[in-house]
């Protein structure tokens, strides 16, 4: 039996969990412990989602490597590199690679912002390891092309690549010290934690995944000689595994985007992390690093919620296996569906860490999630399953955080259970009728509820859009109608423009990100609806049932979040540094 790089990970697992967990025993019982609950669940989580990402993107590493070896490599010679020192010299040649990668990780900035995941946490254990980037495919592949026009066969390639990166597990320790001699030539727990220290003496130092060696040739190499300080010079503060992975992307793009000159726009990318156009360093200033002001993220979180992430993480990790088992006989489209929604059910574990989501958010979340996938996956049973517990987590959701009964909570309430219902019907064949005056109800219940406090379709912009958009709907969708959808059809694309046209012209009045949040809402519900009706009546779409749900769960997550105002006590708690906006928001930077 062959194994994939995905399955060899899975059984590698166990393995590592144990050692992590003999490492958390080991600083238990010396007085130094050096995991953290919430840090190592987003590092392992992280790890997680580099892994089911890497189903997707192995194209760029391995695809790309393997045509090329196929056109161009200048010596096809199999039996030498599945020799014992064909083997040896292939392991030597990667991971000499790997160095002029991993510098150009510290040293171009667009590598940079791949790299930076692994060096985002404050805190050096085996958990640390397991933090990988979900990027990095997209350009790292570049570096070994030397191999494949040199004669590597991919087999061999993928081997001496998993060998390499399984041998940087173990040196993520704070636990052993200085080896001799061994440090001298492997990368060793000391080097590397020279490499992943934000003081100035360390910084961008010991790059080699096995061998130091290269550092010491190109001189790039650190001994370790003072305490270390970990993390990056611009701390991540969060716990989102999605935020993790764009925050650098996104800086650069900010950056490209308000540099005045072209070049400029362009040198952000390709220059050193940290460098930026005089004109743009002037108009948004950024504090100078200090190693004194260094401060560890750690927002706080109760016992309760401690119990809930670790038993979440050791679900989401049951899944992440069963699919990375199974990834390489599933299509590629299966495989997207299941990368979602490992997501989505990893992000809001993040969130809820964070303080930015509750138990029962979480929760709504995973089930959409679940929902979604089941259905895309003709899961039947299971989709029975999760649709109506969705709506229901919604509805408790709702009960939960409500001050009281009124008029704003029973109206949000009562469009959540007529959803509920049209959910239900349309669960079943010959219910489509029902169903669809079912939403049709809930949407005029959104529609009352987006008026409270703000005058009836107060932007005339907004009624003039959300009207267009459902005519041109309604236009293609007629001559597929029989005469009784004739009329239902038009009377519900009637309602929910009006309901979107009156939940964006609230945004423009509000002008707060609740209101904003109900706005996007209300027009991915259009969207959704749009979706359904061209899937059914007009022509058949790739994935119908998963961009359907996908675009009504985000719809009802994002109104049921940010339509009822929160209980004054909730409000006081949250904590300063977060905000309330849309899905939860992000940490401001």
């Amino acid at each position: 039996m062959q194994l994939s790089p995905s399955q060899v990970i899975v059984l590698a697992t166990p393995v590592f969990l144990l050692m992590i967990a003999a490492e958390i025993g080991w600083g238990l019982w010396r007085g130094r412990n050096t995991y953290r609950l919430n840090d190592a669940i987003n590092s392992i989580s992280l790890g997680m989602l580099s892994q089911i990402s890497a189903v997707l993107t192995r194209l760029f590493r391995i695809g790309i490597y393997t045509a090329v070896y196929g056109w161009v490599s200048v010596w096809h010679a199999d039996e030498f590199w599945t020799s014992p020192i064909g083997w040896l010299l292939a392991l030597v040649f990667y991971d000499f690679c790997y160095y002029w990668l991993h510098r150009a990780g510290h040293e171009v900035a667009v590598f940079w912002a791949a790299h930076v995941v692994h060096h985002q946490s404050q805190d050096y254990n085996l958990s640390t390891a397991l933090r990988q980037t979900s990027s990095g495919a997209l350009l790292g592949w570049i570096f070994y092309l030397p191999m494949a026009v040199a004669g590597v066969p991919p087999l061999v390639f993928g081997i001496v690549a998993l060998i390499d990166l399984l041998y940087q597990f173990w040196v993520h320790t704070e636990h052993v010290g200085k080896l001799g001699w061994f440090d001298r030539v492997f990368c060793s727990p000391s080097n590397h934690r020279v490499h992943h220290a934000v003081n100035d003496r360390y910084l961008d130092r010991n790059y080699g995944g096995i061998l130091v060696v290269w550092d010491r040739l190109f001189g790039s190499f650190k001994e370790e000689d003072e305490k270390c300080v970990y993390g990056t010079r611009a701390p991540l503060d969060s716990w989102d595994p999605l935020w993790s992975n764009a925050e650098v992307y996104w800086a650069l793009a900010k950056d490209s985007w308000h540099a005045k000159a072209w070049a400029d726009k362009l040198r952000v990318w390709i220059k050193p992390p940290g460098w930026r156009p005089a004109d743009v360093a002037a108009r948004f200033p950024k504090p100078p690093f200090s190693i004194e002001g260094v401060r560890r993220y750690h927002p706080p979180m109760t016992a309760a919620m401690a119990w809930f992430a670790g038993l979440q993480f050791i679900a989401i990790l049951g899944g992440v296996a069963l699919f990375l088992w199974h990834a390489d006989a599933l299509p590629v489209a299966q495989s997207a569906v299941w990368l979602a929604a490992l997501t989505a059910a990893l992000w809001a574990v993040g969130a809820a860490m964070q303080g930015r989501m509750g138990m029962l958010e979480v929760l709504l979340v995973q089930a959409a999630a679940l929902a979604t996938a089941t259905s895309a996956q003709g899961l039947v049973d299971l989709h029975r399953l999760f649709k109506p517990l969705a709506m229901l987590l919604a509805i408790a959701f709702v009960l939960t955080r409500a001050g009281g009964l009124l008029r704003d909570t029973l109206l949000l309430l009562a469009a959540l259970v007529l959803c509920l219902a049209g959910d239900v019907f349309l669960m079943f064949p010959g219910y489509f009728i029902p169903g669809l005056v079912s939403f049709l109800a809930g949407h005029l219940c959104y529609l009352a509820l987006f008026r409270q406090g703000v005058p009836w379709l107060p932007s005339r912009r907004a009624l003039a859009a959300t009207l267009g958009a459902a005519v041109v709907m309604y236009a293609v969708l007629f001559p597929h109608l029989d005469p009784v959808l004739k009329v239902a059809v038009a009377a519900y694309a009637l309602v929910i423009a009006l309901m979107a046209a009156q939940a964006i012209g609230r945004a423009t009045v509000l002008r707060d990100a609740a209101a904003v949040g109900v706005a996007v809402g209300a027009g991915f519900f259009m969207l959704s609806d749009a979706l359904l009706a061209i899937n059914r009546f007009a022509q058949p779409l790739p994935m119908a049932q998963f961009w359907v749900l996908a675009t009504y769960y985000l719809a009802q997550v994002l109104i049921v979040r940010n339509a009822q105002p929160a209980p004054a006590a909730a409000a006081q708690a949250q904590p300063a540094n977060s905000s309330p906006a849309l899905l939860g928001g992000m940490t401001p930077r």
